[in-house]
């Protein structure tokens, strides 16, 4: 790391979240001195997208949350809506990016609205869910899953029952949860699309900085040109950089942040 970058590093850490002004007019936001938790859940697993979004991340030493769908690789997968018409990757990169680091975790068999078919049903499309990444993804084990509901959509019996099949589930909710603790089960987020999201997110972290200490959980899809709501990458990129900077500020996967109790 050259000196430039160190001092840029430095001049950070200094300044707080300084850095997130930009939607102000440049104006320095107070550093809040309690703990932050921000969780950037990627959905959907564009090919493209998700080696990208691995790269950009192991940059700064972090791991991604990048959430799949069980059949997308496949040729008769049925594209649920428009923003799923980008390749998705297959087991073969999942198995690649766990082993780097990442974390990989369900996002639906099919991409179901679980919230809009009987129970019976969705029961089945997330055993199913369940029993392919069992098969495909290496070493993993249901119950120390995180199941990412599609669409955010859930119902209080789906979560119910999933309460003995997963550790835990990512849907509809406020978008900042509670600091994780023992026995923390549903973990809300906020979204935002069609459009490019940059400008929402970083309002959203910037006022998430403000504020208490909490964990954010932000549902994000593609990077630049693909999928709902995408993120642009050189924004991710320079978003990390700033976020690596700050104090009491923690990038993390949902797992680890669980198991940060």
């Amino acid at each position: 790391m050259n000196s430039e970058k160190l001092s840029r590093r430095k001049t950070i850490k200094i300044l707080g979240l300084g850095a997130f002004g930009i939607l102000a007019g440049g104006s320095v936001i107070k550093q809040n001195s309690k703990r932050h938790i921000i969780t950037l859940s990627f959905d959907d697993g564009f090919e493209k997208s998700s080696i990208r979004t691995a790269e950009i991340y192991e940059k700064y030493g972090l791991s991604a949350c990048i959430n799949v769908i069980a059949t997308a690789h496949q040729d008769q997968f049925e594209l649920p809506n428009e923003y799923h018409k980008w390749p998705a990757g297959n087991f073969n990169l999942w198995n690649d990016l766990k082993k780097r680091g990442h974390e990989i975790m369900p996002h639906g068999y099919k991409h179901a609205n679980l919230k809009d078919i009987p129970f019976a049903q969705a029961q089945d499309l997330i055993n199913k869910c369940l029993e392919v990444f069992s098969k495909e993804l290496k070493d993993f084990k249901a119950e120390e899953s995180v199941f990412n509901f599609p669409f955010n959509a859930s119902t209080p019996e789906l979560e119910n029952w999933l309460r003995s099949r997963v550790r835990a589930i990512r849907t509809s909710g406020e978008a900042v949860n509670p600091l994780p603790h023992k026995g923390l089960f549903r973990i809300g987020c906020i979204s935002f699309g069609p459009d490019n999201i940059n400008n929402h997110l970083e309002k959203t972290i910037s006022e998430f900085l403000e504020g208490p200490p909490g964990w954010l959980v932000y549902n994000t899809h593609g990077l630049d040109d693909e999928g709902w709501g995408p993120l642009s990458s050189g924004f991710l990129d320079e978003l990390l950089d700033r976020l690596t900077g700050a104090e009491n500020v923690e990038i993390l996967p949902v797992i680890p942040a669980l198991d940060s109790v």
